[in-house]
């Protein structure tokens, strides 16, 4: 037997356009305003699905509600054979409509992407979108009117930045290993080669000090290993007794 069609709870366009008034309304109330980077891909790997040389060339202001009420998720800060991991992981709420409007139709994207980032300016933080649940709310009055991104920790990894957003693009600068950030430029940006073809670079770069990690610990190594290996009078692994 189907159901009563005097009453229909899926169909309704008005009150899925009310929820979605309502919901729009309670994250401008309660929500924060962030930056939205998304990722242009440069070198797709088909094989892994991955890009290494990735780029985020715009930001987009839009507002979303965090999640998080007590602290961030995730596995939080330790210590890993691949040094000190900061995995710490939050939540965020943003309006599938007014994604659409502020980000969707000028990008041509349908909804938030993994890879994308958020940077969040009371925190002074940028986050990477893990998995976008599509299904935040199951389909109330037969409509979905939010996302939920599931965000991490973002690790600088060699990207690009030109979002004109100071506190963004500036990660790049204090953090990538390419030369280009210290080329010599002419009047209208173009990079000055030598006669060999190779771009001259300023002379505050210096690779050691841009590659150095503040946590390293490879010279303390180097020396405690120096004072106790001694291989100036037997060698073990030789055939011989010198």
């Amino acid at each position: 037997m189907s159901t009563n069609f005097y009453f229909n709870n899926f169909s309704n366009s008005q009150e899925q356009l009310l929820i979605e008034d309502l919901v729009m309304e309670s994250i401008k109330v309660y929500g924060h305003d962030l930056w939205y980077c998304p990722r242009t891909l440069v070198a797709k790997d088909d094989i892994y699905g991955e890009d290494t040389l990735s780029e985020y060339n715009t930001a987009y202001f839009i507002d979303m509600y965090i999640k998080n009420v007590d602290s961030y998720e995730g596995d939080g800060n330790f210590l890993s054979k691949f040094n000190l991991e900061i995995r710490d992981q939050m939540t965020l709420t943003v309006s599938l409509r007014n994604f659409m409007n502020e980000i969707g139709s000028i990008e041509n994207i349908v909804r938030p992407r993994e890879g994308d980032l958020i940077y969040i300016p009371m925190l002074d933080r940028i986050w990477a979108i893990k998995y976008v649940n599509k299904n935040a709310v199951f389909y109330q009055m037969g409509g979905i009117q939010m996302y939920d991104l599931v965000c991490e920790m973002f690790e600088y990894s060699s990207e690009k930045f030109n979002t004109g957003i100071e506190a963004i693009d500036s990660i790049e600068k204090d953090l990538s290993l390419a030369m280009t950030e210290y080329n010599l430029l002419t009047q209208d940006g173009f990079a000055i080669t030598d006669q060999d073809g190779y771009q001259i670079i300023q002379s505050a770069y210096n690779f050691e000090q841009q590659a150095r990690d503040p946590f390293e610990d490879n010279t303390e190594f180097e020396l405690e290993g120096t004072s106790i290996l001694d291989w100036s009078t037997v060698d073990p692994f030789s055939e011989g007794s010198v």
